[in-house]
């Protein structure tokens, strides 16, 4: 089903339900895995997805149109998987470095990757990256966004997000290079 129908659908009292049933299973997996190489930890990614989902739901009869249906359901993910970020630094008192270090070594014990595959190479190499940089990295190589959809989700400009990109894919190059 086309978002525009969704739309429709949800903003009707009898078949809203139906229509967010229908958005939740459409954008379920492509955000789980948006959020997950954010949050990295698959019971905080499902934790944060609901939030994600229960925002939308409370919100999405509001949603003006000014943006194309997915790129608001990323800023929403986007936006819960930094907010949890932050609240567990604060819970931890961590800093950024320490909280890269404990994603890391929770990538490493994670049975979802295998060590000695060039993916894992590449998981660990994405969490040594600064947020934004590991954000726009994301959004633009397994999500496939274009500059003007990840502007539309980050609310910064396309340059800006042209030079994150390209700094990260250095870092990433470097990174797999060297270990």
């Amino acid at each position: 089903m086309e978002d525009q129908e969704i739309l429709i659908q949800f903003n009707q009292a009898a078949t809203k339900e139906a229509a967010f049933t229908i958005l939740v299973a459409k954008y379920r997996e492509r955000l789980y895995w948006h959020i997950r190489r954010l949050i990295v930890e698959h019971d905080d990614t499902d934790d944060v997805l609901q939030n994600t989902f229960l925002k939308v739901w409370k919100a999405l009869a509001g949603f003006k149109e000014q943006s194309q249906l997915y790129t608001w359901l990323y800023r929403i993910a986007t936006n819960e998987s930094l907010s949890f970020i932050e609240q567990k630094q604060r819970k931890s008192a961590m800093s950024f470095d320490d909280m890269t270090e404990v994603l890391s070594n929770q990538l490493k014990a994670d049975s979802y990757f295998d060590s000695n595959r060039l993916e894992w190479k590449l998981q660990i190499a994405i969490q040594q990256l600064p947020e934004k940089q590991r954000i726009v990295f994301g959004l633009r190589y397994f999500d496939e966004m274009s500059y003007d959809e990840m502007s539309e989700v980050l609310g910064t400009s396309t340059g800006a997000l042209k030079a994150s990109f390209h700094h990260a894919v250095k870092k990433v190059e470097d990174f797999i290079k060297n270990n």
